[in-house]
């Protein structure tokens, strides 16, 4: 199983975005951009990859020993930017400590149970995919310089989410992983 572990925004989050996604595709060039659907949109905290099925319970366990030690937050979609050329990004405001916090926590429970994790040396830096970038040379500063001042309304961070990723159907244009959330824990409980 692919998975990672993510905080998920609540519907009346992902309605703004999309809202301001919606604006961003009428930029010149978007349609050469592949666009993430919104039922896609969600801030990982840990990246596993590949996971072998007889992990998955320890993971689980120990996600749930994570989550339960850390407080729920507020946070809110806001700003955004690129990845060189190839992410169009967007990014979170509010108690970024916290969010830094859960998933150093996500990732320890990686490394604790047996899984090798590649973050150890990357700042985290909170964000949600919006677009990918294939075509050489296309420039993303508009995008990011468009979403700088975007600001959606501040929730509460409540539970913590392991998601399973299914890749895309092999030889189908336009189609998108799919993701299914396998396990959900509340914070601070």
């Amino acid at each position: 199983m692919r998975l990672f572990a993510a905080v998920l925004p609540p519907a009346p989050a992902i309605e703004e975005l999309a809202a301001e996604v919606a604006q961003l595709k009428k930029l010149p060039a978007a349609g050469r951009l592949r666009w993430a659907g919104r039922e896609s949109w969600h801030f990982t905290l840990a990246f596993y990859g590949e996971v072998p099925e007889e992990t998955v319970p320890d993971l689980a366990e120990r996600l749930a020993r994570a989550a339960h030690r850390r407080d729920p937050y507020e946070l809110r979609i806001a700003g955004g930017g690129r990845f060189s050329d190839r992410v169009v990004w967007a990014g979170a405001d509010g108690d970024r400590p916290a969010m830094r916090h859960l998933a150093d926590a996500s990732s320890a429970a990686g490394r604790r149970a047996g899984l090798s994790m590649d973050d150890e040396h990357r700042p985290y830096t909170p964000h949600l995919t919006l677009a990918r970038n294939r075509v050489p040379g296309l420039d993303l500063r508009p995008y990011a310089t468009a979403l700088k001042d975007f600001a959606g309304t501040a929730w509460t961070v409540e539970s913590l989410a392991l998601v399973c990723s299914h890749p895309p159907v092999a030889g189908v244009a336009g189609t998108q992983p799919r993701y299914e959330t396998v396990g959900s824990w509340a914070l601070g409980h």
